[in-house]
């Protein structure tokens, strides 16, 4: 147990009613065996259950560990704000900003920050135009994780379907230039970033059941790129984080085009943490054990809190 924890209350946070239920579930049997491990007994608290905050009395610091909409988007985050119990992780405006995938590109876009060709798609949209301009594109929610209702497309039919598909997710959807070339993530953790991984899916792209169940996907670590253009990979990962206002840990995931240029996709502020997941495979790299990390996660949480105070 860490000198900053020691005395404090702690509380994890899961499973909620978004549609990334099951991986936040998943996610929470790490995170609570890494605290017990580290000789920690954190209450755990379901948010799906109603007035779950009710259960929070006398907790200091709640490990945010939802995934998607309703946790991972800023609204947990406020309640506990209200509520006065530290929350891990990013404050409700980075959260908010990271969660909403257009919004994200617009700022990347503004702060001069590379990301592939977007729009946001409505009723007036033309398919056709938008595939004779980009050759093929990605289809998804504007505001969900997990690649849940995403789809790759390249004539018009698939991409009305996968325009349907997306809004059973929310109304607003995000299409997306397709990029084909290798696909990286850079976890975040304190400012600094951990050892950048790459992604190697046997077919298609990075999907839910790549994710989370396949076991033929790879993760390559060290990613094989040169040491300069790991750091450019890093440092752009920083700034991409920053300019969301996202803050403590994180997960930024980009993808390398034909002229070799980083494009950004999308931040995660509560990365998943299961046996598939990414930023516990960068820490491990980096030296840290599971503990360590969670442990690190909520000293950094602690340390951002007396920052913002002042």
């Amino acid at each position: 147990m860490i000198a900053a924890l020691q005395g404090k209350s702690l509380a994890v946070l899961f499973g909620g009613r978004s549609g990334e239920r099951e991986v936040s579930l998943a996610s929470a049997r790490t995170v609570i065996g890494a605290l017990r491990d580290g000789g920690y007994a954190p209450l755990e608290v379901d948010t799906a259950q109603s007035r779950w905050w009710d259960t929070l009395g006398g907790v200091d610091i709640a490990f945010n560990i939802q995934h998607g909409r309703g946790g991972e988007d800023g609204v947990t985050r406020a309640v506990l704000d209200e509520l006065g119990v530290l929350c891990s992780g990013s404050g409700v405006l980075g959260s908010a900003l990271a969660m909403d995938k257009l919004r994200s590109k617009q700022l990347w876009r503004g702060a001069g920050l590379p990301t592939a060709d977007f729009l946001e798609v409505s009723d007036s949209t033309d398919y056709r135009a938008v595939l004779d301009a980009w050759g093929s594109a990605f289809i998804k929610p504007a505001c969900e994780g997990s690649s849940l209702g995403m789809a790759h497309v390249s004539d018009a039919a698939a991409f009305a379907e996968a325009v349907h598909t997306a809004r059973q997710c929310g109304d607003a959807v995000l299409a997306e230039r397709f990029i084909d070339g290798p696909e990286y993530t850079v976890a975040i953790l304190g400012g600094q970033a951990l050892p950048a991984i790459r992604i190697a899916v046997e077919s298609g792209f990075y999907d839910y059941q790549a994710k989370y169940h396949s076991e033929a996907t790879r993760y390559h670590v060290p990613c094989g790129l040169s040491a300069a253009d790991e750091s450019q990979l890093a440092e752009l990962a920083l700034a991409a984080f920053g300019a969301l206002d996202c803050s403590v840990w994180g997960r930024v995931d980009l993808m390398r085009d034909a002229d070799g240029t980083f494009q950004l996709l999308e931040v995660n502020t509560i990365p998943g943490m299961t046996d598939h997941s990414l930023v516990p495979m960068a820490a491990k790299a980096a030296g840290l054990s599971l503990t360590a990390l969670v442990e690190r996660i909520l000293e950094l949480s602690l340390q951002q809190e007396a920052s913002n105070r002042g």
